[in-house]
């Protein structure tokens, strides 16, 4: 059974910095991705990477501030986001796929983790 299983939300101040974590289990997959949604809002693209990894891509709202990586060691997926802005504020979303293409729709990913709240206060 895959399972995508995120922590590390919770509620910060604007300028602050979190990192999200989540464990992949139950197959191999291609390529993550981590999305996020905004109340009112669909959800939206942040950042994908390769399953190997050195191919990241990044939403240009979040780029040079939020870092996708992996660690080999356990499947554990990390989105470290820094300089944490209040239009950050959302479900953040981890998500998996077969295929390594890197790819930023959400249809383009069919494993998905529960979600985990990330609130910045300005």
């Amino acid at each position: 059974q895959v399972q995508l299983v995120e922590s590390g939300g919770g509620l910060v101040q604007a300028g602050d910095s979190l990192r999200l974590s989540c464990v992949a289990s139950g197959r191999t997959f291609g390529s993550y991705a981590w999305f996020r949604q905004a109340p009112g809002k669909e959800r939206a693209f942040v950042a994908a990477n390769t399953w190997r990894g050195g191919n990241r891509y990044y939403a240009d709202s979040v780029k040079g501030r939020f870092t996708i990586y992996r660690s080999n060691r356990d499947n554990t997926l990390f989105l470290q986001m820094n300089n944490l802005k209040s239009e950050d504020t959302g479900v953040y979303y981890c998500a998996a796929a077969p295929s390594s293409r890197l790819q930023t729709g959400v249809d383009d990913y069919a494993y998905w983790g529960q979600g985990t709240q990330v609130t910045v206060s300005s």
